[in-house]
């Protein structure tokens, strides 16, 4: 068993600082769709999940996934912690199925829902490709996109 290489208290004060809302990929995507003259409210009060960005006369609702943290099938999200493994394997995968309900009580109301990894961010034409799902012009989006799955 690997130890962590910082002490408990150092760990428990790292976990704190991990922010849930303005984080810098969601700050990067609102920038991106702020620049196109796309429109969006913060916080999804009253919508299954909360989602982090809401347009309501498009009926879209965007959440930013950190890969690690929502179990995404890429390098980051496929990282296993070491320490304490059994409590992060259980609360991925906890964050996952709450995901999938969340997607699927949207969808059944009519919403449709742009999911964007951090990962995908770093891709070449991500901007041009959140909006245009975004706008639902993108029958489709590429792997290295913005994906909805």
């Amino acid at each position: 068993m690997a130890t962590d290489v910082f002490t408990p208290e150092k760990r428990s004060a790292v976990m704190r600082a991990v922010k849930s809302r303005d984080t810098t990929p969601e700050l990067a995507v609102r920038r991106i769709l702020r620049t196109a003259g796309i429109g969006y409210r913060l916080g999804g009060r009253g919508l299954p999940g909360r989602p982090d960005l809401v347009m309501s006369g498009r009926r879209v609702a965007v959440f930013v996934h950190g890969c690690f943290w929502h179990g995404h099938d890429c390098a980051r999200g496929a990282r296993q912690p070491r320490a304490n493994a059994d409590y992060w394997s259980a609360k991925i995968g906890r964050n996952r199925s709450r995901d999938a309900t969340t997607r699927d009580a949207l969808e059944a109301t009519g919403w449709r829902v742009v999911t964007v990894w951090e990962c995908d961010m770093k891709a070449g034409g991500f901007a041009e490709d959140l909006i245009a799902e975004v706008r639902g012009q993108a029958a489709t989006v590429s792997a290295s996109g913005a994906s909805s799955a």
